[in-house]
């Protein structure tokens, strides 16, 4: 059987960690949208790729995928890669607290990039206005990726959705994962862990 997976939510929902552990677990490819949506640059993501770019290279990963399995498709595609999910078997919608979410984005990007997110460092500005655009997510007015947006999107898709909180233990969310993809609860909106 080949597995066709899609996990988006907020940035530092754990979106990225589920994606690689479910990969990991069904032996399929982990496709993450950022390494498609930025372009290579001396100043990491502040080079967006054109969307038919994007969609043009996800699609040759999920292609070649295929043929090994399957997919599982981490990030936020929603708005722009349409065409990249609508195969997907199952959407996998994360959710976790604000502060939660910024506590991981903090880490992961110190481990990432060190002092060049510090006082002082080629990365400050960046750092501090992607800690801002996160902490709106659920902010309902807010123009960019946010709980809003989301949510509306995901109630006009037809494939099953399941709402998993990334507060859970990846070994929790990877089984709820397993058991909305071989049929159990993934109904729209369904709600697990």
């Amino acid at each position: 059987m080949a597995y066709r997976i899609y996990i988006t939510g907020a940035a530092g929902s754990g979106t990225s960690c589920l994606g690689a552990g479910l990969a990991t677990h069904l032996g399929v490819a982990h496709l993450d949208t950022d390494d498609f949506y930025w372009a290579q640059s001396p100043m990491p993501y502040t080079e967006k790729r054109p969307v038919p770019l994007r969609c043009a290279l996800i699609d040759q990963a999920q292609h070649e995928a295929m043929g090994y399995g399957g997919w599982v498709l981490s990030g936020s595609a929603d708005g722009w890669g349409d065409s990249v999910i609508r195969d997907a078997d199952l959407i996998v919608f994360m959710r976790a607290p604000t502060p939660l979410r910024l506590m991981r984005i903090r880490r992961r990007e110190a481990a990432k990039f060190g002092s060049r997110i510090e006082s002082g460092g080629d990365m400050e500005l960046n750092h501090r206005k992607f800690l801002k655009w996160a902490a709106s997510y659920d902010e309902p007015y807010f123009g960019g990726r946010s709980l809003t947006r989301h949510l509306e999107w995901l109630s006009g898709q037809d494939t099953p959705v399941l709402e998993l909180s990334g507060t859970r233990p990846l070994s929790e969310l990877i089984d709820h994962s397993l058991f909305a993809l071989r049929g159990g609860a993934a109904e729209q909106g369904q709600k697990a862990g």
